[in-house]
């Protein structure tokens, strides 16, 4: 035995330098070290063991193997053939191919990687608006919501027909349109400020003007459309001449948009032109049954191989005019009574010309999906939102000043901890919100379409706004739900599970779209393997395996040690009391990459099926990229002190949320011959060491107070929103009486004093102020103010009420339609 390998092993030694190859491995995973420094350290490991010639020999044929590029295709190849007769990799749909393909991977790529750059994400941007757009929000948009009552809109059934010539003259519904058609050229950031504020005003007002700037004629004409079809079309949409619907949605194809029924054929005119006809049935269009122009999508056949692209060319996109003869409109729906126009449209044998209505002309033709992949992903980063953000400032405000208003007991229903606590939630939910709508309109702005990224975002904007109303509803009681001109919440109520359902049902969204594209778009190998598995390039196959065995081996360690520390061992950009939140999130990062690997590397194509288990990492990665916007939201906006309760509240919810999703998967996730160990050791480890626990009481009181208080904060919190000051209006009331009431507070103090020292009756302050007076306990002034507040107080928490006739027939009589 020679000296090295005896010194290994004498018990002497063995305790010296076991511990240091330890930490060497542990070094070396955790930083993701190249093989090559792995050899190397292997081979100084057998060099100081004085290791035999066979195990050197042994040593060098895997070294060269998985070293030299050459040597390890031939093992690729072989391990890509054994997938391929396993039907290991998933096959992806043609549809799918598209919809993976459209847009681009952003910050979401970050998350995925199980090591995220905080640095990057800190330096994306986080825009304001320009002074041309500020001033649009500042004036038309003001004006719009002052002159659109929510309450006549509802009792109409339809916007006023003022407002609806309003948003025509000022080009609301050409946001979206450069400025060289005549439109407002604006930026997403824009787009999302002007539809939150007009829908915190009124929701049918938001919805008409989202529309035009969402999924529709305009969005794809400006990005596909020919010039001809440009020219024409997208000046008289700007102005407001013509208004636009698009239609996709079928009773046999909501979210699987890929089995819609509708067909066009490309033919011969009788003068040798291209024409197709068109038929089609849909349902669920906004704006339809007012429309002057269609966008349609619908399987485009071509029978004679005129356009030289094959008989079956897929889904397509064109405009229909909607007097063309056989165009069916005129009837709507009734979307819970929550009055925009929502209609059904039919078509039959609808004959035009093929290069004027399909979108990009002959280059367009079987392109529909793509085109409604990148556009859709835009629109729902932008749209639904900036209504339910809207909405949740909205509830923010009125709730907080509500809980100040009414009382229970002699005291402000806010002091009550069991009112705090939804009140907190609102405020935290309201904060995150924010954040992520900047956040993701930042992205837009600079040019990224991350379809994964929107998703996640139109499923948590509509969810979370869900809890926040419910929120509202139970903290308003009677207030919420008594319909009137007085009432604050209960149309939002109402129209929140709209939102949920359109734009893919949020269901579907959040068990197949989020995870279901993130693990095959977001994840830095996995789509290039696919792709190899399908071509045969065993050079692909080759650099994106390797590469991806050593992405879970760096994950693994990171994962295991960042447990181990609670996240210590990862780094954070900044200092101070939000580091640690970064920690989190990288260890959380890690775990969660880890397993996404471990899912599929398991499960292959059989995790499209495993829909609970692909929920659960989609909530992983919904909350990994929410708590990362409300980081980079505290420090665009200067790390200000006294906005840290609520970044402390959000940051602790969404490591609760995650922490949940992982205990979940340990739960329910079932591997091969590794279930128990999930359920078992793992589930108990996750259990004793949590990522986070709930936010407590304390930090849930501080956000609850911060909507009580009348002043910069809470002003600031709730900005963008519609915020009448004329206190006939239902927020304007409440305003005024919150703002009387805080006044007031001292006031009030003096009369409680008095009371507990039996100068006073106990009694309510309204009563006792004539004799407060009469003592000297409180002043002219004093009296004067607690007068005016009570006042306020009292005609604030009054609820709306009718006559039996008014109730009947309604408060309004019936205008004429808008297209009049």
């Amino acid at each position: 035995m020679n000296f090295p390998l005896y010194a290994f092993l004498s018990g002497a030694s063995l305790w010296a330098v076991v511990p240091g190859a330890v930490v060497l491995v542990c070094i070396l995973g955790f930083t993701g070290a190249p093989f090559w420094l792995w050899t190397l350290a292997v081979a100084v490991g057998l060099y100081g063991l004085g290791a035999p010639t066979w195990l050197w020999i042994a040593f060098a044929v895997i070294a060269a193997v998985f070293n030299l590029p050459p040597l390890r295709r031939v093992l690729s190849g072989v391990i890509l053939k054994v997938l391929g007769a396993l039907n290991f990799l998933p096959t992806i749909s043609q549809t799918e191919k598209e919809a993976i393909d459209a847009g681009t991977v952003w910050v979401d790529g970050e998350l995925f990687s199980g090591k995220p750059d905080f640095r990057r994400i800190l330096e994306e941007p986080y825009p304001g608006l320009t002074p041309e757009e500020q001033a649009f929000l500042d004036g038309p948009v003001e004006k719009a919501c002052a002159m659109t009552d929510d309450w006549e809109v509802f009792q109409r059934k339809d916007l006023p027909l003022k407002t609806w010539d309003y948003l025509k003259q000022q080009r609301f519904f050409g946001m979206i349109i450069p400025t060289e058609y005549g439109g407002l050229g604006f930026s997403p950031s824009a787009n999302s400020a002007v539809v939150g504020k007009l829908s915190s005003a009124n929701a049918v007002l938001g919805i008409s003007v989202m529309v035009p700037n969402s999924l529709g004629p305009a969005e794809l004409l400006v990005h596909y459309g020919t010039d001809a079809q440009k020219q024409h079309y997208l000046p008289r949409l700007a102005r407001g001449e013509d208004i636009p619907a698009f239609a996709l949605t079928e009773p046999g194809a909501g979210s699987d948009a890929g089995a819609i029924t509708s067909r066009g054929k490309v033919f011969k005119g009788a003068d040798g032109r291209l024409m197709i006809r068109l038929n089609w049935d849909k349902r669920y269009i906004t704006l339809a049954a007012i429309s002057t122009v269609l966008g349609m999508a619908f399987k485009l056949d071509d029978p004679d191989n005129l356009l030289g692209k094959g008989e079956k060319l897929g889904i397509t996109c064109a405009l229909v005019p909607t007097k063309t003869p056989g165009v069916t409109l005129g009837m709507r729906h009734d979307p819970l009574g929550i009055p925009f126009y929502n209609c059904p449209t039919r078509g039959e044998d609808v004959v035009l010309p093929f290069e004027d209505a399909v979108i990009g002309g002959v280059e367009g033709a079987g392109k529909g999906w793509r085109m409604l992949m990148e556009s859709l992903a835009a629109g729902r980063g932008i749209s639904l939102p900036a209504t339910s953000n809207g909405g949740a400032k909205r509830v923010a405000r009125v709730a907080g000043a509500h809980s100040v208003i009414r009382k229970q007991f002699g005291v402000s229903i806010g002091k009550f901890e069991g009112i705090a606590e939804p009140l907190a939630r609102i405020g935290g939910f309201t904060y995150i919100l924010e954040a992520a709508r900047r956040f993701t309109c930042g992205g837009l702005d600079s040019g990224a379409k991350p379809a994964v990224v929107t998703a996640l975002a139109k499923y948590s904007f509509t969810e979370l706004f869900r809890k926040v109303i419910n929120d509202g509803m139970d903290i308003l009681g009677g207030n919420a739900i008594s319909l009137g001109p007085r009432n604050t919440l209960g149309y939002g109520y109402v129209n929140t599970p709209i939102s949920i359902t359109v734009e893919g049902a949020n269901i579907l969204t959040r068990t197949l779209v989020i995870f279901g594209q993130g693990a095959i778009r977001c994840h830095p190998y996995t789509l290039d393997q696919i792709r190899a598995a399908e071509t045969g390039d065993v050079k692909l196959f080759d650099r994106a395996f390797w590469s991806h065995v050593g992405h879970v081996v760096r994950n693994g360690f990171r994962s295991v040690l960042l447990s181990l520390s609670r996240g210590r061992l990862a780094g954070a950009p900044v200092g101070g009391p939000t580091a640690k939140y970064y920690r989190k999130l990288s260890w959380a990062s890690a775990s969660f990459a880890v397993l996404a690997d471990l899912a599929m590397g398991t499960l292959g194509g059989e995790l499209k099926r495993k829909e609970s288990v692909t929920g659960r990492f989609a909530d992983i990665l919904t909350w990994l990229y929410l708590g990362s916007t409300v980081l980079r939201r505290f420090e665009a906006e200067g790390r200000r002190k006294e906005d840290l309760p609520f970044v402390d509240w959000s940051m602790r919810y969404a490591l609760t949320e995650i922490q949940a999703a992982f205990d979940g998967l340990y739960e329910n996730l079932d591997p091969p011959a590794m279930g128990w160990l999930f359920r078992g050791p793992i589930a108990a480890w996750s259990r004793f060491n949590p990522l986070a626990t709930a936010p407590t009481d304390h930090m849930g009181t501080r956000v609850a107070r911060a909507l009580q208080r009348p002043g910069e904060l809470r002003d600031r919190h709730t900005a963008g929103v519609y915020l009448p000051t004329d206190p006939e209006t239902a927020i304007g009331r409440l305003d005024r009486a919150m703002a009387l009431c805080a006044e007031a507070e001292g006031v009030e103090r003096k009369l409680k004093q008095a009371i507990r020292a039996r100068k006073l009756a106990k009694a309510p302050p309204a009563t006792l102020i004539t004799e407060a007076l009469e003592k000297s306990i409180i002043t002219v002034e004093e009296a004067s103010l607690l007068r005016a507040a009570e006042e306020a107080r009292d005609d604030a928490i009054q609820v709306d009420s009718f006559s039996l006739e008014e109730y009947k027939r309604g408060a309004f009589e019936p205008e004429t339609a808008a297209t009049a």
